[in-house]
């Protein structure tokens, strides 16, 4: 795992070397291992490394091709690039390093962008073509590995983080206010947007070709629902399982110490089996635990590393989040909000102690239905599908009016229940999702603000990713809706920033873009079954992990919010949120903040999720755009 960045020369004199050095050291955390440049007339390219294969000199980068007239800045795995080695090999190709970069290059001196086709793996590259003066620049087909990208009058830069490229002299920190808006709805900005106006995030499965005519973006691949398998139930198990017990495997490559997340979930513990099964010494296992019982999983992670005799890590987060918060924090160069970054930040930080690459269990909720608001949605659904559409959008508006009124949980989720009735599937599962509503939006936000935003709604980013899904029913489309935006902007987010935080490589086998499309391939009936979430997976994993884990209710990886604002983060929370000059201020009323703010701490109404949204677009505030 690595960190790449680099610039244009065609159209704007950029820098040199030393400017180099400096986008690389911004992103030092994500590869303290070796560091390298390149710079010609038109390209210069920086690489930091971390080094997982081929530990000598022959793996630093930018790496040459045998030729000299290739050269790559990459950051990613390669899972089967022993196999294309060796088909290479075969075409008389040979190699000088036992890296997966080295192979990335040839395959490209063959194939051309045409090699993507071929890559399996998490990566983001940038490949200098120095006879055809083209910069290619690639992303994975999940997200797994981050790319931005600044474009602005005639100047071209990228990085692995947006840290490296505001490291250049003179960029632009404008922020968008559409984005503030999409994080305060997502508690990510979706790309390919991203908080500044100038710098954007390459998507997921898309490249880019950049020359002296400028650049052009294309998409390689997309996840298809459309083509149903029709086998039975036992023939997708037995399939299923070979195909996880493979992608697993290949996961376990490695030339420094490794080992996994255990959160004690079905995913997790899934993954550590068939590592346990495909290892001859113990696997190393970690796991985050809170004081708090309500969302402490310690004990059950701790019963699959007993069943497996793992080498099992814990440490416990007791009440110490304030004191390190804001250095966890900078690790986000745009605000994000999924309260799960703080025990992502300390499994990554213990994990790191003991190993350099850890496996985890990401994926499986997106591909096989597993978080609880499936269910949410599915109840949704049926009762949309009892009404007339005129009805629903006349009647239920009014009703959730009414509902709003009552008090506690039972007000707010018959007021979400009916207002995402009111509206069409897309919309309704927004509605449901959405970190903040309408309502609260609208009485925070800043006339003026308001006034910029009038044409725009977050709902957009949500919407066109379901009309684009091709699957035949209701839960496919929120699927592939799900892996295109909450897991690329989230998940995958939370996780790369946290583990590169520590120099931690990630690998998540049931992200493997053949399990993504094995998953989509599969009926619905068999991911989702009479209200069981992830059947499909769970048949899988029942030999391996007991019935009182495999069918518990499912935690996450959540926080206790509430009680850390009326506590730990009570102080810190109103210093930054409430001071006069705070950045929120310029997006949200003073007086309103101060509004919910009291409400919480009086006990009135809980605020947690909100209150964290503005907490941490005031920390990255301070740190990025004041």
């Amino acid at each position: 795992m690595c960190g790449i960045a680099g610039f244009s020369l065609f159209d704007y004199q950029e820098g040199n070397t030393t400017t180099l050095e400096a986008m690389g050291q911004a992103i030092y955390h994500r590869g303290p291992d070796a560091s390298g440049t390149y710079l010609d007339e038109k390209i210069g390219l920086c690489h930091r490394r971390l080094s997982i294969l081929d530990l000598t000199e022959a793996g630093n980068q930018p790496m040459y091709s045998a030729d000299g007239k290739l050269v790559i800045v990459f950051n990613g795995e390669i899972y089967n690039f022993l196999e294309l080695r060796a088909e290479l090999e075969q075409q008389g190709v040979t190699f000088k390093s036992h890296t997966d970069t080295e192979v990335i290059l040839a395959l490209y001196a063959r194939e051309g962008v045409q090699c993507l086709e071929k890559l399996n793996g998490m990566f983001a590259f940038a490949l200098w073509d120095i006879s055809k003066q083209e910069l290619f620049i690639a992303r994975d087909r999940l997200g797994k590995k981050p790319l931005y990208y600044y474009s602005q009058d005639g100047r071209f830069a990228f990085g692995s983080e947006i840290k490296a490229i505001l490291a250049l002299d003179n960029i632009p920190r404008e922020i968008r206010l559409d984005a503030v808006y999409d994080f305060f709805a997502y508690q990510y900005v979706p790309d390919p947007k991203s908080i500044f106006k100038h710098i954007h995030k390459l998507p997921p499965a898309h490249y880019m070709v950049l020359n002296k005519n400028g650049f052009s973006i294309h998409e390689y691949w997309d996840l298809s629902f459309k083509n149903t398998s029709h086998q039975s139930e036992e023939t997708h198990k037995t399939q299923l399982k070979a195909l996880l017990e493979k992608v697993t495997k290949q996961r376990m490559v490695s030339d420094v110490p490794l080992g996994a997340f255990l959160s004690g979930g079905v995913d997790s513990s899934g993954v550590v089996a068939m590592m346990a099964e495909a290892s001859d010494n113990p696997v190393k296992t970690c796991t985050i635990g809170f004081d708090d019982k309500a969302f402490n999983e310690a004990d059950f992670a701790r019963e699959i590393a007993e069943k497996y005799k793992t080498e099992h890590h814990e440490y416990t987060v007791h009440q110490n989040v304030a004191e390190r918060l804001e250095h966890i924090v900078s690790f986000f160069d745009e605000p994000f909000a999924d309260p799960s970054l703080v025990p992502t930040f300390f499994v990554s930080e213990l994990a790191r102690k003991a190993v350099t690459v850890a496996l985890a269990g990401d994926g499986g909720d997106e591909m096989f239905a597993g978080y609880e608001k499936y269910t949410t949605d599915d109840i949704e659904n049926r009762l949309r599908n009892k009404f007339p559409e005129p009805l629903r959008k006349k009647l239920f508006p009014t009703l959730a009016n009414v509902a709003g009124i009552l008090p506690g949980s039972v007000g707010r989720k018959g007021k979400s229940l009916l207002n995402s009735l009111s509206h069409d599937p897309a919309m309704g599962f927004y509605i449901t999702n959405s970190m903040m509503t309408d309502k609260m939006w609208s009485s925070l936000v800043k006339p003026d603000v308001a006034a910029q935003l009038k044409d725009y709604h977050p709902s957009q980013y949500t919407i066109d990713a379901y009309n684009k899904a091709d699957g035949p029913d209701h839960l496919s489309k929120i699927l592939y809706t799900d892996i295109k935006t909450y897991m690329t902007g989230d998940i995958l987010v939370k996780v790369d920033r946290m583990s590169m935080a520590h120099s931690l490589e990630v690998r998540a086998p049931i992200l493997d873009y053949q399990v993504a499309e094995f998953a989509a391939s599969v009926p619905s009936t068999q991911k989702y079954r009479n209200g069981e979430k992830k059947y499909l997976l769970k048949e899988v994993f029942k030999p391996f992990i007991p019935d009182s884990l495999l069918y518990r209710k499912k935690m996450g990886f959540s926080t206790p919010l509430d009680e850390w604002f009326r506590g730990e983060l009570k102080a810190t929370t109103e210093a930054l949120i409430l001071k006069p000059n705070a950045g929120l201020h310029s997006i949200f009323s003073e007086l309103k903040i101060s509004s919910i703010w009291n409400e919480h701490q009086s006990n009135t109404k809980d605020h947690g999720i909100v209150l964290w949204s503005m907490l941490m677009f005031e920390m990255w505030y301070e740190r990025y755009a004041a």
